[in-house]
């Protein structure tokens, strides 16, 4: 038996090759040596570029985003900003509102367009077809061009006029009502709060009813109906709930009290446990009834990435950024002490509110500070993003639904859905497993294509950037800046639609 096994033992060894020959170790030195490769060549293009620079009486730092920024902005949440930093985010706001409104209005809009062309009504089809075929085949700052020429030559001239209006459009732009919000917001959010949880409450009863007893319990009408009380219960009651502002005083209060150290320790023991328990919760994945299966390289990646972001962010706590703690405090006016005074002092605050657009009288006619007020640079680079991006999601609206067998919309037909149900209950939810891998390019598309707002003169952050940068001659940092913050919002949407495109995924069992 003692020969056997030393037969056996000897016979693995003579099988395993190698590690020089070993396929597993040879892809885990090739991917490693190539990222420390991009690496070393990415840091060396930087200090050549930096000492290029400095050579040139033109050193590379961030101290200048605390100097002034000497530049008016066109428009904005800040048009005569005091640092070059506060001119670099106020060019970023406008960039997220050009990006969060297009994304919301050219998604609405392509779904609306891309279930037109497939109407069996001839007229809303053709008209779809043109609109799509003709739209994405001209470029999109072709198109901006176009809008901005429309806007500011064939509207009608801004004239003062007395009293207030709902819409006006004229050669400097575009004002609709806008809605804000009031004083009693808060506390009508803290009683919306409460109703979606006893909602959620009511309506896992009823769904548990539902699952046990059979029939129709009405889960979604009567969980909407029991939230909707709270809701309009509370625009009138909203001051009753005026006892939480204290507490977010106290709890200003308490934060501004922890030590810097204290709060780095802190972010360093969250950023270790998430990445500790993403990888636990991986390797969970992975258990089978006979135990834990055999891991891949890509799992081992997985795992191996994990704690690089966790090693990262303690960096970017401890080195990059040390005042993180109290950038927090401080960042914006609206720390949580000012919100808790907005609880108000206990009367009854409406919790929106809304305002008409008016036009200014003096020496030239101008819109007022009241409405949603687009200018002729905003509204061009709106329309264009939308209709372009629109065409598109129309196409990949129209391919998702043709993707859904057409027995579903057959079988819905025989149950006595109309098409409209068929739609909105059979055919939607399936093709929407289709739809949002590619919709979620377009949303990408959509937030870098926003960068065009310098050909027409919007204030965005590039527009800004490439003014601050033709002052300072910090070219290379500006880039930087632009880099990481559109990275950061491609993440950002690349995070949501796959966390969307996993709910909708098929659950194999």
């Amino acid at each position: 038996m003692a020969v056997s096994n030393q037969a056996q033992l000897l016979a693995a060894s003579q099988q395993r090759p190698p590690l020089w020959r070993d396929a597993g170790v040879l892809k885990w030195v090739i991917q490693i040596a190539v990222l420390l490769l991009l690496v070393a060549a990415f840091g060396f293009l930087a200090n050549e570029a930096a000492d290029n620079l400095d050579r040139n009486g033109i050193p590379v730092n961030y101290d200048w985003l605390e100097g002034p920024a000497n530049i008016q902005l066109s428009e904005g949440i800040d048009t005569n900003p005091d640092t070059a930093g506060r001119a670099l985010w106020s060019g970023f706001v406008t960039t997220l509102r050009l990006a969060v409104a297009g994304i919301i209005v050219s998604t609405v809009l392509g779904v609306g367009i891309g279930l037109a062309r497939l109407s069996n009504n001839w007229l809303a089809s053709r008209a779809a077809s043109v609109y799509i075929e003709t739209i994405r085949n001209i470029p999109v700052l072709v198109q901006i061009f176009l809008w901005f020429f429309i806007i500011s030559t064939t509207l009608p001239a801004l004239e003062a006029q007395e009293g207030k209006s709902w819409f006006i459009a004229s050669q400097k732009g575009i004002s609709i009502p806008r809605v804000f919000l009031a004083d009693g917001f808060y506390q009508w959010l803290s009683l919306l709060m409460i109703g979606a949880a006893v909602a959620w409450f009511v309506r896992r009863q009823l769904q548990a009813k539902q699952d046990r007893e059979g029939g129709n319990q009405h889960v979604g009408s009567i969980s909407a109906g029991v939230f909707a009380v709270f809701a309009v219960v509370g625009w009138f009651i909203n001051p009753i709930m005026g006892w939480i502002g204290p507490i977010f005083d106290a709890l200003e209060e308490a934060w501004a009290n922890i030590p810097q150290t204290a709060m780095q320790v802190i972010l360093s023991v969250i950023a270790v446990v998430a990445s500790a328990n993403w990888i636990r919760r991986f390797l969970n994945s992975r258990r089978t009834p006979a135990g834990l299966a055999k891991l891949i390289d890509d799992d081992w990646f997985r795992m191996a990435f994990s704690a690089f972001g966790a090693l990262f962010a303690i960096a970017v706590v401890w080195r990059i950024w040390p005042g993180l703690s109290s950038w927090i405090i401080n960042s914006g006016s609206d720390g949580l002490g000012v919100i808790g005074d907005k609880f108000g002092d206990g009367r009854n605050n409406r919790p929106l509110d809304g305002m008409l657009p008016t036009v200014s009288t003096g020496r030239f006619a101008n819109f007022g500070p009241t409405g949603l007020t687009m200018t002729v640079f905003f509204a061009s680079l709106f329309v264009g993003l939308v209709l372009y991006t629109a065409s598109f999601i129309a196409e990949i609206v129209r391919g998702g639904v043709l993707a859904v067998p057409k027995g579903q919309l057959e079988a819905a037909s025989a149950l006595g859905l109309s098409r409209t149900q068929s739609l909105r209950k059979v055919i939607l939810p399936q093709a929407f497993r289709v739809i949002m891998p590619p919709l979620g390019n377009q949303y990408l598309n959509i937030t870098k294509n926003t960068s065009l707002a310098i050909a027409v003169g919007l204030s965005d952050v590039v527009q800004v950037g490439q003014s601050v940068f033709n002052k300072n001659n910090q070219a290379l940092a500006v880039f930087s800046i632009w880099m990481a913050l559109y990275l950061a919002c491609s993440l950002t949407i690349s995070v949501v639609v796959n966390y969307i495109n996993g709910r909708l995924a098929i659950v194999e069992r």
